[in-house]
C-alpha cells in the first residue's frame, strides 16, 4: 500500500516538475524542478533497487544540479527570459506538454504488456521524463536548459533501465555519466559568457 502511494505521489511530481521545467524562465526554479525530478526518479527506482543504491542516482543527480547552479550564480550570464525560440506563448508550451503526457500515459500500459513486473508508475515515469526532455530539447537553444533537458532524458531512461538491471557498475556508471554531463554543461555556460576580444589591426585607418 505504502509502496503504491510513493510511486503515484513519485509520478505526479514528474508531471508537475517535468511541465514546470518546460515554461520555467527562471534559472533557479528550472534547477528546483529538476531537483525534484531526480528525488520523484529516486522514489520509483527504490521499487527495484535497495534503497542505497538508489541514492547513488539522488545524490548525483543533486550534486550535478549544485554545480550548475554554483556555475550560473558565478556570473552575469544570458537572460533566459531574452532567449529566442518558436513559439514564445506560454500557452503553446502548455499544449505541447499536455500532448506528450498524454501520449506517454496511452503507451504506458501497451509497454507494461512486453515488459511485466515493472510497475505502471515506472513505465509512466519514465515515459514522461524522457518525452518531455526532448520537448525540452526542440523548443530551446540556451546551454542550461539544454543540459537539463538531457539531464531529463537520462533521468527517464535510468528509472526504465534500472528496472530491469541492478548491477552496482551500472549505477556507478551512470552516476558519472550524469555528473559528467553536469561538467559539460558548466564548461558550456563559463565559455558562453565570455565575449571574444578582436584587436584592431594598428595603423588600420577608414577609408571614407
Amino acid at each position: 500500500m505504502l509502496d503504491n502511494l510513493l510511486s503515484t505521489s513519485a509520478v505526479i511530481i514528474i508531471l508537475v516538475a517535468s511541465t514546470g521545467l518546460l515554461v520555467s524562465r527562471d534559472w533557479r526554479w528550472s534547477l528546483a524542478l529538476c531537483a525534484g525530478q531526480y528525488l520523484a526518479a529516486f522514489w520509483l527506482v527504490s521499487l527495484h533497487w535497495p534503497v542505497g543504491l538508489a541514492a547513488v542516482k539522488l545524490v548525483s543527480g543533486w550534486m550535478g544540479i549544485a554545480a550548475l547552479g554554483l556555475t550560473r550564480l558565478n556570473f552575469s550570464g544570458e537572460d533566459e527570459t531574452k532567449e529566442k525560440f518558436w513559439p514564445r506563448q506560454l500557452w503553446f508550451h502548455f499544449l505541447l506538454a499536455a500532448i506528450v503526457i498524454l501520449l506517454a500515459l496511452a503507451a504506458a500500459p501497451r509497454l507494461e504488456n512486453f515488459l511485466p513486473g515493472l510497475g505502471l508508475p515506472v513505465i509512466a515515469g519514465s515515459l514522461v521524463l524522457m518525452g518531455m526532455g526532448l520537448l525540452h530539447l526542440g523548443i530551446t537553444s540556451h546551454n542550461l536548459r539544454v543540459i537539463l533537458g538531457l539531464l531529463t532524458i537520462l533521468c527517464g531512461f535510468e528509472i526504465l533501465y534500472a528496472s530491469v538491471e541492478g548491477s552496482i557498475l551500472v549505477a556507478g556508471l551512470l552516476a558519472v555519466i550524469n555528473l559528467g554531463l553536469a561538467l559539460v554543461g558548466c564548461y558550456l555556460m563559463l565559455a558562453g559568457s565570455v565575449e571574444p576580444e578582436i584587436d584592431s589591426p594598428e595603423g588600420f585607418e577608414t577609408i571614407v
